[in-house]
Parts: structure tokens; sequence; C-alpha cells
């Protein structure tokens, strides 16, 4: 009789079921954490990525808004998760990278608790008043500042949002200054302050501003982009202007719970690629504004995390920027 360890051979009885566990998946319907409310750039891009993670992974994905605490609450509740590929996130620069550069004491760690699947998009961002403000291009908004210091307010999702960021980096670049008001949820509910003129300056994504400015609502001054948009060209970049340092857009990518399984990764990292392609969901991007990016592996992405990690705690640092 073999000396074979008897649980040796439950394991490898076992190995089978959880291959085939595994090459079933996914066997029930998919949540996709959004870590903000609706009408922000995530839930934009979200809505869009479901209909073609339903139609290639054969499971509906259903569009989960968890907002709060400028993304934390949501990346939370994925980090929490059965690690089984059955709860995503659609994480976004600010949850993943900024974050824990400002929440230090915040018990979840994207790098260390998540699976980086990949990229899907980058948004870029743009530079927007309230047009009741007599300002048309930045240098205009520049002296404006100068001659009201502390006088206008200025919107962002959150204290550790990355329009919050750019914005104290833009004041300290430009030696203006404005008072911050963070509101909860995310970009959408900043944006109705800035529609309503109770901020008066906001960096926000391209996308959430585009068809307010198209509207008349809000005046964009610029875009963050390293060059012109297609479908504004009129609209000059950052680095036109002199500031090299705001030419990243917002990026975002789908993360799973740590220790999800390598062939769900890899199932969901195929499945990510292959919706990024699909023909209708990359032109109802385009025009929003946004850009379809996704990463070379999920190695990659991962890399690209870690990347993205130190570029913003050198970046909050040298601003000395602090969680609110």
């Amino acid at each position: 009789m073999s000396a074979f360890p008897k649980a040796g051979i439950a394991v490898l009885l076992l190995c089978p079921a959880l291959a085939a566990a595994q090459s079933a998946y996914p066997h029930r319907p998919i949540r996709m954490i959004v870590p903000f409310a609706p009408g922000g750039a995530g839930d934009f891009v979200a809505r869009i990525l479901q209909p073609s993670l339903t139609e290639i992974l054969g499971q509906q994905v259903i569009v989960e808004n968890r907002p709060g605490a400028a993304g934390n609450i949501g990346v939370e509740v994925v980090a929490n998760a059965s690690n089984d590929g059955h709860t995503l996130l659609l994480g976004n620069i600010g949850a993943i990278a900024i974050n824990p550069n400002l929440y230090t004491k915040f018990p979840v760690k994207p790098l260390r608790d998540l699976a980086a699947i990949s990229q899907v998009v980058d948004v870029p961002g743009s530079v927007s008043v309230h047009p009741s403000l007599p300002v048309k291009s930045v240098p205009e908004l520049i002296a404006h500042l100068k001659s009201r210091p502390g006088q206008l307010n200025f919107g962002s999702s959150g204290g550790g949002s990355v329009n919050r960021l750019e914005t104290e980096l833009f004041m300290k670049r430009t030696g203006t200054s404005m008072v911050h008001v963070p509101y909860k949820g995310g970009a959408g509910a900043a944006v109705t302050g800035l529609l309503g003129n109770e901020v008066q300056v906001m960096f926000i994504t391209f996308s959430s501003a585009l068809s307010h400015t198209r509207a008349g609502r809000l005046r964009m001054l610029a875009v963050i982009a390293p060059a012109r948009l297609n479908n504004a060209p009129e609209i000059p970049t950052m680095p036109e202007l002199g500031y090299t340092d705001l030419a990243n857009g917002s990026w975002q990518g789908l993360y799973a719970p740590k220790e999800t399984p390598r062939a769900v990764m890899n199932k969901l990292f195929n499945a990510a690629i292959e919706a990024m392609k699909k023909t209708d969901g990359v032109r109802r991007l385009n025009e929003g504004g946004v850009s379809v990016v996704v990463s070379r592996s999920r190695d990659d992405f991962h890399k690209f995390n870690e990347a993205e990690n130190q570029r913003f705690a050198l970046m909050i640092r040298e601003a000395k920027i602090e969680a609110e």
C-alpha cells in the first residue's frame, strides 16, 4: 500500500473539483463596485463597460455605487469580499494611488489587499469655471485669483481626490489661494456644486464637464492631457500653458480581492481587453471624452499601480497636502 499521506490524496482529489469550479466561473451575477456616486466619470465608464462584460462573461454584471470616504468605502467592500471573482472594483487614480498616501491609517491598502486586473480607460481632466466668473483663459483666471486671494471657492470630490490634489498644485505653482469645498459622493455632487455656483472653480474630468460646457452651464479653460482632444480641439492643454506636471488624466481599472484564483483573474483580464474593443462602447467613451487604454498584462498593471503610488506620494509631500 502506498505511503502517500492521506492529506496529499485529499488535495489531489480536490484539485479537479477546484479546477472545474474555476472553469465554470462565473456561475452567478457579478457585482462591479464603483466607489463613487452616480454622475461622475467612474459611473459613466461602468455603465458602458457593464453590458460588454455581461455579454462576454455570460453572467449579469451589476453596477453598484458605494460612495464614501473619497472612494475608500468601495475599496474596502471589494477587499473584504469573497475572492471568487464575483465582486470587482472599478477603481481610479484617487482610490488606488492617492488615498493610500493621504489616509495612511485606513486599514485597507489597495496594493496589498486587491489584485490588479487591467487598466480600461484614461479620463483627461479640465480646468472649468462657473460662467459667471469673468475669465476666459487660465492666465485670466490666475490674475483674477491673485486680485482676490482666498475669496473664491474650489470644489473637489473629497480631501484625497485627484481634483483636489491638482488644484492644490496649481495654486502652489501660481501663488494663488482659494477655499477648498469637498463634496461627499464623488464628482457628481461636486459638479452640482459648481453648476450652482457654490464653488467657482474645479479641476474636473473632461467627460464630466463636456456636456455642461457645450450647454453653456460651465466654461472650460484648459484640458489636463498631453495633447489637445479631438472633440474639443479649441481648448488648450495645461502643458501648452507651461504646466507640464498637469498632463496626466485620471485612469481607471478593474480589481478583484486579493488571492482571487489565477484562472479567474486570467479570464477577467481577457474579458476586460475584449470588452474595451467593442466598437459601440469605444465610440460612446470617446464621445464622452474618455480614451480606451488597456494593460499589456496583469503584471504590467500591477507595476503601473506601484509607480503611480510612488509618484503621488512624492507630489503629496512636495505640496504638503493633508487629508481633510
